[in-house]
């Protein structure tokens, strides 16, 4: 069965709500369904949700912004969802805050197989790994430690770089195999596990969003490197602490 994972949907139409909460329900979640962003963080506050869906055109408000302040929060994994169909609001949503992108209409399967793979994919990442020696692996690449058990990052002073799940799973999967060129496609396998409706602008969406995170100078990074015509190449020296 379906563990019962707490599911907040924000959405201003109620047809919608009570569709996808309907949805949910009988996948055996537990859907907690809001009009405004007044009542989403009341249900953040009440019921710690494990994933958030997140309509973008939303009367009165901005859903970019909501997801951003979200995102400022919290690594909770967010789908947001459209009833446009331009890519520029795909690409901008995923670049500021979403980990998933769906456009209306889209069909129940489908709904249910991003949700499903996102809360794999999250308490994979959750799952504290551990080396032959027991321990937690830690990476130390530049000014910057990643904690592959903890699923942190932080500086070396440490603070803390807070990473969506995304984003963690594409520069552990980077950080582990210095010096590899990655495709794309082997990308994606590491950041999404879906094998329905991937597209190669996730990838650049997400190396966009590290670089602001990780690089000195996002727009000259030295660590997540372009390789033209093959993918990307993490190009600094790794040391396993």
């Amino acid at each position: 069965m379906t563990t019962k994972h707490t599911i907040a949907v924000l959405d201003d139409d109620a047809e919608v709500r009570a569709w996808l909460s309907h949805l949910l329900q009988d996948a055996g979640f537990a859907p907690r369904p809001a009009a405004d962003s007044a009542q989403l963080r009341q249900i953040i506050a009440l019921h710690d949700p494990a994933l958030i869906i997140l309509d973008l055109r939303l009367r009165g408000e901005d859903g970019l912004t909501i997801a951003r302040e979200l995102r400022q929060q919290s690594s909770v994994p967010i789908i947001m969802i459209s009833g446009q169909g331009d890519e520029t609001d795909r690409v901008l949503g995923l670049e500021l805050a979403a980990d998933d992108f769906l456009t209306k209409p889209f069909s129940s399967r489908e709904m249910l197989a991003r949700v499903r793979a996102l809360l794999r994919r999250s308490t994979e990442l959750s799952t504290p790994k551990t080396a032959s020696d027991g321990h937690a692996p830690r990476l130390r690449f530049g000014d910057w430690v990643l904690d592959l058990g903890q699923r942190m990052l932080a500086s070396v002073s440490g603070e803390e770089c807070l990473l969506t799940r995304g984003e963690f799973a594409l520069l552990a999967a980077m950080a582990q195999q210095p010096l590899r060129v990655w495709s794309r496609d082997q990308l994606l396998e590491h950041t999404r596990g879906l094998d329905i409706d991937v597209y190669d602008r996730t990838i650049d969406v997400l190396i966009l969003r590290l670089r602001r995170k990780i690089e000195t100078n996002p727009r000259q990074p030295a660590l997540i490197r372009t390789e033209r015509g093959a993918g990307y190449l993490f190009a600094s020296p790794v040391v396993r602490l």
